[in-house]
C-alpha cells in the first residue's frame, strides 16, 4: 500500500459489539472512551450496535432512547426478517454518540439454514457449537442485516445545499468486535461487498482457552496449531468463525504486539494494524477533588478490613489492590497471592492490605461484616473466615479462597492482610457501597501480574488516577510502556516485570520487592511516582490513538475501491 496520501476516512462507520450500552468486560471501556473521539472527528457519521437484551423492568442503564432524525423513522418503518427489532438512541457516556439496540432471538429458528450458507461461502464449521456461540451468532447475523437496512435507507445522505444535491456516503465501514460479531462481517461480506470491513479481535478465544487449560502458551507457541488446538479443546466452533472472519475482513487489527504474534500463530493471519487501547480520564477528578477521593476511600477500606479481622489498621498502612476478571492463572491472581505471602514472611516496610477485587460466584454481603459496620464499633476479634467479604456459593471450590486459606492467610497477621471481595463494585455491593473508580483512588498501588492479558486496562486505569502499577511483560500495556517509557517507576509509575512460562517464582519475589519498594518510599518520593503515573495516562489518550483506526479504515475502504 501506497504511504504518501491522505487516508481514506469513512462517511458512515458502523461499530458491532456485544458490548455496546452492556457493561461486561474491557471492550465496553474501549468503545466508551473512543467514542467522544470519533464524534469530535465527525459527530453522528459513527452508528454503534449492541445487543438488546434489556426489558422495561430491568433497562440499560447506559441507553437513552431519544429520536436520532432519518434514524428513528427508519426503526419505524423498516420490514426487518426474522422478528428482528432495533431501537434507536444515544449511548449515555461522553460524548454521547448514536446507539442501535436490535432484538435478535427470532433467528435462532434460521441458524441451521445460515450456518449452513456460512460453512457453504466461508467454511465456518458449527456443526459442534455450544454455549453462547449460536446467541453470539444470531447477534451477529442480526446485526448485518440491520446495516443493510440502514444503508438502503439512505441514511447518512448528505442534505442537497444550492446546486449541489443530494450525496449518499460513499465510503462506509463496518467494523466488528469479537467473534461474538464475526457471523455478521461473513453477513456483510456476502450481501453488501460495497461496505469495507474491519474485524479486531480483543483475544483470540483459542489463545484464551490454551490459557485456561493451563497450557503453555508462550513456550511453545511457534508449535501450536489453531485448528488442532480448537479440536482437543472442543473450540472448533469459536475458532472457525473468528478465523473466517479475519481471514475475510478488508482490515484485521488486535490491540498489542503479544496478540498479534498470537494472532498470526493461532489464526494464520498477521493483524494489518495494531490498535492500542486508548483511554479518556473524564471520570478521574483532578487536585483538591481527587485528594478528597482518596481519603474517602482509603477510610472506607481501612473501616472494612478492620471490622473483618478486628484489627485497628494505621492511616499510613499500605493498601495494593488486583481487579478485573476472575480468572485465577489468566489474571496473576494466584501470584498476587504468593506475592503477599513473600511479604509476610520478610516483614514489609509498613503494614500491607492487599484487596482482590474479582467477581465471582458471590451469594450474598455478609450480614456478620454488614452487622460490624453498621454498629459503627470498633472490633477486638476476627470474624469466621476473615479473608471475605461476601458469602460464596462455592466456597469450598473457588480457587481464589481456598488459596488464601491454603497460605495461611485466614489467620489474622497484622503485616500483611489479604481480602477478597469476590463481587462487581457498583455502588450497591452491601459492604463497600462505592463503586470501583471511587475506590481505586484510595490505593497505594496496583498489581495486575497477568499471564493472559491482550491489553490491559486496569493498570491504564490505576496510573489515570496516579496510583503506581505492578503489570507483566505479557500484557499489551506492559509491552507499550516498554516500548515507550523508562522501566522505573519514578520515569512513568509502572514497573513492568518480565514474565514466560518458566519463571513463576522470580515474578513472584520481583512483585514482593516492588511493593515493598513503593511501601518505602517517601512522601515527596510518592508524589513524584503518582504525578509520574498520570503523564502515563496522557501519553495512551485516544487523541493519539485513533490514528491506528485511521490507518485501519484506509486500508479497508481502498481494498474495497480496487475490487
Amino acid at each position: 500500500m501506497e504511504k504518501n496520501h491522505a487516508p481514506l476516512r469513512p462517511d458512515l462507520l458502523f461499530e458491532v459489539s456485544w458490548e455496546v450500552c452492556n457493561k461486561i468486560g474491557g471492550i465496553y471501556t474501549v468503545l466508551s472512551t473512543k467514542a467522544r473521539t470519533l464524534q469530535n472527528l465527525s459527530k453522528d457519521t459513527t452508528i454503534f450496535i449492541g445487543p438488546d437484551v434489556w426489558t422495561p423492568e430491568s433497562p440499560s442503564p447506559w441507553f437513552i432512547e431519544t429520536p436520532v432524525k432519518g434514524l428513528s423513522e427508519w426503526a419505524a418503518s423498516a420490514k426487518l426478517p426474522g422478528g428482528i427489532k432495533a431501537r434507536v438512541g444515544r449511548w449515555d457516556i461522553p460524548g454521547q454518540p448514536i446507539a442501535v439496540l436490535i432484538t435478535f432471538d427470532g433467528l435462532y429458528a434460521s441458524k441451521d439454514a445460515f450456518y449452513g450458507e456460512m460453512w457453504q461461502r466461508f467454511g465456518v464449521d458449527s456443526l459442534h457449537a455450544y454455549g453462547d456461540y449460536d446467541e453470539g451468532c444470531a447477534f451477529g447475523r442480526a446485526a448485518g442485516i440491520v446495516i443493510g437496512s440502514i444503508i438502503a435507507s439512505g441514511f447518512g445522505t448528505i442534505p442537497a445545499r444550492g446546486r449541489r444535491k443530494a450525496k449518499a456516503p460513499e465510503n462506509i465501514v463496518a467494523h466488528f468486535d469479537e467473534w461474538t460479531t464475526g457471523m455478521g462481517l461473513l453477513y456483510v461480506k456476502a450481501y453488501l461487498p460495497e461496505v469495507a470491513t474491519v474485524f479486531t479481535t480483543h483475544a483470540t478465544s483459542i489463545g484464551r482457552s490454551i490459557c485456561g487449560n493451563n497450557k503453555p502458551l508462550y513456550d511453545y507457541m511457534a508449535g501450536y496449531n489453531g485448528c488442532q488446538m480448537a479440536r482437543e479443546l472442543n473450540m472448533e466452533a469459536k475458532h472457525s468463525l473468528e478465523r473466517a472472519a479475519a481471514h475475510n475482513a478488508d482490515a484485521f487489527t488486535t490491540v498489542s504486539d503479544v496478540t498479534a504474534r498470537e494472532c498470526e500463530q493461532l489464526l494464520e493471519r498477521r493483524p494489518d494494524v495494531v490498535t492500542p487501547n486508548g483511554f479518556e480520564k473524564d471520570f478521574v477528578p483532578a487536585g483538591k477533588a481527587l485528594d478528597q477521593a482518596r481519603a474517602k476511600a482509603r477510610a472506607r477500606m481501612l473501616e472494612v478490613a478492620s471490622a473483618l479481622t478486628g484489627v485497628s489498621y494505621s492511616d499510613d498502612a499500605f493498601i495494593v489492590i488486583t481487579s478485573g476478571r476472575c480468572e485465577y492463572r489468566n489474571k496473576g491472581l494466584d501470584v498476587f497471592i504468593d506475592m503477599a505471602a513473600r511479604l509476610r514472611e520478610n516483614a514489609p516496610a509498613r503494614p500491607v492490605l492487599a484487596f482482590i477485587m474479582v467477581p465471582a460466584w458471590v451469594r450474598e454481603p455478609r450480614a456478620d461484616l454488614s452487622a460490624r459496620l453498621a454498629a459503627g464499633e470498633k472490633a477486638s476479634t476476627p470474624l469466621p473466615d476473615p479473608v471475605l467479604t461476601h458469602a460464596l456459593n462455592n466456597n469450598d471450590s473457588d480457587p481464589v479462597a481456598c488459596r488464601l486459606r491454603q497460605t495461611g492467610f485466614a489467620s489474622v497477621d497484622p503485616r500483611v492482610t489479604v481480602i477478597y471481595v469476590p463481587c462487581y463494585l457498583n455502588g450497591t455491593d452491601g459492604i463497600f457501597n462505592l463503586p470501583y473508580y471511587d475506590i481505586l483512588p484510595g490505593a497505594d498501588a496496583t498489581v495486575f501480574a497477568s499471564y493472559y492479558e491482550p491489553w490491559g486496562y486496569t493498570p491504564l486505569e490505576s496510573v489515570a488516577f496516579g496510583v503506581p502499577t505492578v503489570t507483566t511483560s505479557l500484557s499489551g500495556f506492559g509491552q507499550w510502556v516498554l516500548s515507550n517509557f523508562d522501566n522505573y517507576f519514578d520515569a512513568c509509575g509502572v514497573n513492568v516485570i518480565g514474565r514466560g512460562d518458566s519463571n513463576y517464582h522470580d515474578v513472584v519475589t520481583h512483585l514482593a520487592s516492588s511493593v515493598d519498594y513503593l511501601a518505602g518510599c517517601g512522601p515527596k518520593e510518592t508524589a513524584a511516582i503518582r504525578s509520574a503515573a498520570m503523564h502515563t495516562a496522557d501519553a495512551a489518550a485516544w487523541e493519539g490513538f485513533i490514528d491506528f483506526y485511521t490507518e485501519a479504515y484506509d486500508i479497508a475502504l481502498r481494498k474495497v475501491a480496487e475490487k
